[in-house]
């Protein structure tokens, strides 16, 4: 038996099917397709529509064994490097930056990165909020196993969704960026002192609740080659020393005065402190 449906409930029922084909398209250009290479890919994700200061991110997937580099790549490896400059209506792009694992380099120093995934959120300064906005970018970066492999790609995306299906998975990657703090706070992981010690050491105090504790240092400039502090021996109860040569500098620069960036990090907590080196 064959149904005859109305000409109205027809019409109601194309309409719902159109409007679910435009959702499921809107939906889908909330992240951009893969770029593969053999051992990992990378895309765009777009956050909710709102605004003139949109969040945005760009995923990263490893093979298993192999990682990629943090901004400042540790004793050895190639920080990453991200070309906003041919995106639609687009003011500028900060990187937000994860705290990085760290990981032999394979030569007896540490390299600091990621491995499996990250995702990396930006933060986007719209030109007009009331135009559209398309972001595009060049990556390059360097994925690494027991031999470093440069990798380019390119995505775009425009941001369309008034409400993203990836904003639960930015706000997660927020959640992995470290917190401003400033040395001296009362916080339970914190940087209680840092000095220097003798002509090219700097001594670092650290207050964590437990023992898995990290602490990263760069210089002013991302051409400051600072080596990883390593914990030493502290005879203050509750605290962990770390230390690092005032080593890897650019030609010319000083020590004296030099705005330094720390990021320490311990269980699931992660804080970024600048200071100037006295």
């Amino acid at each position: 038996m064959n149904a005859i449906v109305p000409n109205r409930l027809a019409f109601g029922l194309v309409a719902a099917v159109l409007a679910s084909s435009i959702d499921v398209s809107a939906y889908a250009q909330d992240a951009s397709p893969w770029s593969h290479d053999d051992h990992s890919a990378v895309r765009l994700l777009a956050g909710s529509r709102s605004g003139a200061v949109l969040l945005g991110g760009v995923a990263i997937q490893l093979q298993p064994g192999w990682k990629t580099y943090w901004r400042t790549p540790g004793d050895s490896g190639v920080p990453p490097h991200f070309d906003f400059a041919k995106s639609d209506n687009v003011e500028a792009v900060t990187i937000l930056w994860p705290a990085p694992k760290q990981f032999p380099d394979g030569a007896g120093g540490t390299s600091l990165g990621y491995k499996n995934q990250v995702v990396l959120p930006l933060r986007i300064v719209v030109k007009n909020s009331d135009k559209p906005v398309v972001l595009r970018a060049a990556i390059s970066y360097a994925v690494c196993d027991k031999l470093c492999i440069p990798v380019e790609a390119s995505a775009e995306l425009p941001f369309i969704s008034v409400a993203s299906t990836e904003d639960s998975a930015l706000a997660a990657a927020l959640d992995t960026v470290p917190k401003p703090a400033n040395v001296g706070d009362p916080n339970p992981l914190t940087i209680r002192d840092v000095r220097r010690d003798g002509k090219s050491g700097v001594v670092v105090d650290i207050v964590a609740p437990d023992n898995d504790v990290h602490l990263f240092v760069e210089g002013p400039t991302p051409d400051w080659a600072l080596p990883v502090p390593k914990e030493i021996h502290s005879s203050v109860p509750g605290v962990k020393r770390f230390s690092f040569e005032l080593e890897g500098l650019p030609s010319g620069a000083r020590a004296d005065g030099a705005a330094l960036k720390f990021t320490l990090v311990g269980g699931n907590r992660a804080y970024e402190f600048n200071t100037n080196l006295d």
